[in-house]
């Protein structure tokens, strides 16, 4: 059995290159750990590889989801575990990439089994949120969880939403459900998880020509396919990077210029947030800073080979 290659790291950072060239090297099959690269509808605004970059190599989860469906990280996960023991059975090695690092954390730490969140909770949460904000939201969980609700940052709606959410299907703390976590899929000897981290100021350029690549390769049609399909603008494929402000386009609310300029910042933001998050949960992976294909290749395949020899010694 081979040890499966973690690659994560920032948008526009070169993923999907390295591990196709990877996966090439080494006999393996790619495993999708974006959470927006499974959207169907979502081809082009979240940079899913298309059949001529796949260069023949087998890929896994990408775009086999719809839209209208809200796609969890407890689905992801049950998919990528079915596909990995699928090619530890074929000795054949798992290459997982992307940029949602709860998928990639979820596989190698495991799971908090929450229950999924009823619509008219949901609606409910949604509705404070909108009037309130996070005020409004910490007013509500502070009483019922003060632990949760002293942890979360001021401006934090995100999580505060989903600890009242939490609260209000089941009645417990969602600090209880992260300390009940599932096994990992994966033990700490069967992979081995890589970080991107170029410079910024070359990748915050490559998201703003990216971006302007996507609208001469048809995003603006994928943005009006899904908004005349009537979707709620809450699901998570109408928040994927550039879609609201390309749905505000559409409709006549903003400028062209103003929804670029908006959908490259967003963007940056969400790529800067992504190196807070390497560095706050994956404190350990291996960085690889440089941008050049070959020097990262150098990187995984020294590191595999070393890690994938001590595997053949254990399972021997």
């Amino acid at each position: 059995m081979h040890p499966a290659i973690l690659i994560h790291g920032p948008t526009a950072s070169g993923k999907t290159a390295l591990a196709i060239a990877v996966a090439k090297r080494l006999g393996g099959e790619v495993i999708n750990a974006d959470s927006m690269q499974v959207y169907r509808d979502l081809e082009v605004i979240s940079a899913r590889p298309s059949a001529e970059e796949m260069e023949g190599v087998t890929h896994h989860l990408f775009g086999h989801v719809d839209a209208a469906d809200r796609y969890s990280t407890g689905e992801w996960l049950e998919e990528a575990r079915a596909r990995i023991r699928d090619l530890q059975k074929k000795n054949k090695p798992a290459i997982l990439v992307g940029g949602t690092g709860l998928y990639l954390l979820a596989l190698t730490q495991g799971l908090s089994d929450i229950p999924p969140i009823p619509e008219d909770i949901r609606a409910e949460v949604r509705e404070i949120s909108d009037k309130e904000g996070a005020d409004g939201l910490r007013a509500r969980l502070e009483p019922v969880d003060p632990d949760t609700s002293a942890r979360l940052g001021t401006g934090d709606r995100q999580r505060l939403a989903r600890a009242y959410e939490v609260w209000l299907t089941t009645g417990r703390s969602i600090s209880d459900f992260q300390t009940e976590r599932q096994p990992p899929v994966l033990l700490d000897r069967e992979w081995i998880g890589f970080a991107l981290t170029p410079p910024r100021a070359k990748l915050y350029a490559k998201i703003d020509r990216r971006f302007e690549g996507m609208l001469m390769q048809g995003a603006m049609a994928e943005a009006r396919a899904l908004i005349q399909r009537g979707l709620d603008p809450e699901l998570p494929a109408m928040k994927a990077h550039g879609m609201p402000w390309l749905a505000a386009f559409a409709r006549g609310e903003i400028s062209a210029e103003l929804a670029a300029e908006n959908a490259k910042r967003d963007t940056r933001r969400y790529a800067k947030r992504q190196f807070t998050w390497i560095g706050r949960q994956f404190p350990f992976w291996p960085r690889i800073p440089g941008t050049e294909l070959p020097e990262r290749m150098r990187v995984i395949l020294a590191l595999y080979k070393e890690i994938d020899r001590e595997m053949e010694a254990d399972y021997s």
